[in-house]
């Protein structure tokens, strides 16, 4: 960078919110610097993905059709009591299961055609924010800028920075994973051939089953309640799994493609997500539980909004107001916390048992589920969602 360069938009990270930031503002004509402390490809859990996320896809000109598996819908499935229920995503948009570290990786490359500047293995070390300018400290250069985006997820250089950062109790504790090729037989035949995402319902928490192409399963096991003090890491997800009849049936004759991972602490939320001449996407501005899938589609969403917003401050010439995202934020605010309510409903309510069981009995309560689970989150006319959201215990589920 010569001295007098100054980019319009600096991001530091290169996820999903990040190259979608970026992307976007390159489209709109912007000089754009991304950075990112790790390099591409990278593995990532996350792999099921929400239909609300395709019209993103397509202004970023993503065929994200291409190399992954169609998912059909999600099932939540309690092998104790045999009962089990099917949300189809059968609307306008479709969506699909991906291998995470690909995808990514092409969202990195497609923010680069679009003409992004990217440094990978770079890390951004100091930010300053005034109402002049932005300046950028890494561990290898110094950079100036309009506008800061962080979209480190849970990294989360602002709001560790300015401890805004609040846990979410009362959700998942922690999650252990792994990856498997299945054989080939009528079983995994009818997984693959659906691409549904099926919840497995266990007294510790629930399983996650992702079938991915080439006849790979991603399974993860969420632990919400205390755990036997006996089991550890992989003797404790393989206790698990081997109790559940259907990840036997399963992972028969698989082969293990990944030793155990886990992931904790992943619920939190960033109180502070905006302000002077900066902006939070993604997981710095929080994270869910995963057990609807939410991630990426906040990680790419957000993004969409601070990049539109942006642009609108800069035609404006407003981008120096710290209040510059407030209208936008607002709006994300009532998906994060429908997303949020529906999650802690799931853990202290029961509610696969209590409402997800018995919304056959109701079309119209299941069809507002359904818009819910495909991130449909910003409409005026799901009951269900208006509930969640002004506190109603009571939802009139089988009214005509």
């Amino acid at each position: 960078m010569s001295d007098n360069q100054i980019y319009d938009v600096i991001i530091a990270g290169a996820g999903p919110a990040g190259s979608t930031a970026a992307t976007l503002l390159a489209q709109y004509g912007y000089h754009v610097l991304m950075l990112d402390k790790d390099q591409h490809p990278r593995f990532h859990i996350g792999e099921s993905m929400l239909p609300m996320a395709e019209p993103i896809m397509k202004r970023l000109n993503i065929d994200w059709s291409c190399g992954n598996l169609v998912k059909g819908g999600a099932e939540f499935i309690d092998e104790k009591t045999g009962r089990r229920t099917f949300f189809p995503f059968e609307g306008k948009y479709k969506t699909f299961q991906v291998e995470r570290s690909v995808f990514d990786q092409r969202l990195f490359e497609n923010a680069i055609k679009h003409g992004v500047e990217t440094h990978e293995q770079e890390k951004v070390t100091h930010v300053d924010c005034n109402t002049e300018r932005v300046n950028i400290e890494t561990d290898k250069a110094n950079y100036q800028g309009r506008y800061f985006i962080d979209a480190t997820g849970r990294n989360a250089i602002m709001g560790r920075s300015q401890q805004t950062i609040n846990k979410l109790d009362k959700l998942g504790k922690f999650a252990l994973y792994k990856h498997y090729k299945l054989v080939n037989n009528l079983t995994t035949q009818a997984l693959f051939e659906t691409g549904n995402i099926e919840i497995l319902l266990t007294e510790l928490g629930w399983f996650w089953c992702i079938p991915l192409t080439n006849q790979r399963l991603s399974v993860g096991l969420v632990v919400q309640k205390d755990a036997p003090s006996d089991l550890k890491g992989a003797d404790l997800f393989n206790h698990y799994a081997s109790a559940s009849p259907r990840l036997t049936e399963l992972l028969k004759g698989a082969e293990l493609l990944t030793d155990v991972r886990t992931e904790a602490d992943f619920s939190y939320f960033n109180e502070q997500r905006h302000g002077v001449r900066y902006a939070c996407c993604g997981d710095v501005a929080g994270f869910l539980d995963p057990v609807f899938s939410s991630g990426f589609f906040f990680a790419v969403k957000t993004a969409e909004m601070v990049a539109d917003r942006l642009h609108q401050g800069f035609e404006e010439q407003r981008e120096a107001e710290a209040d510059l995202h407030n209208s936008s934020d607002e709006i994300y605010q009532t998906g994060f916390q429908t997303m949020y309510l529906m999650i802690e409903r799931f853990y202290r309510s029961n509610l696969v048992h209590n409402l997800f069981f018995e919304a056959e009995r109701a079309p119209r309560v299941k069809e507002e589920i359904v818009a819910i689970l495909a991130g449909d989150l910003w409409t005026d006319d799901n009951n269900f969602q208006q509930g969640l959201l002004t506190g109603r215990n009571n939802i009139a589920m089988f009214d005509s």
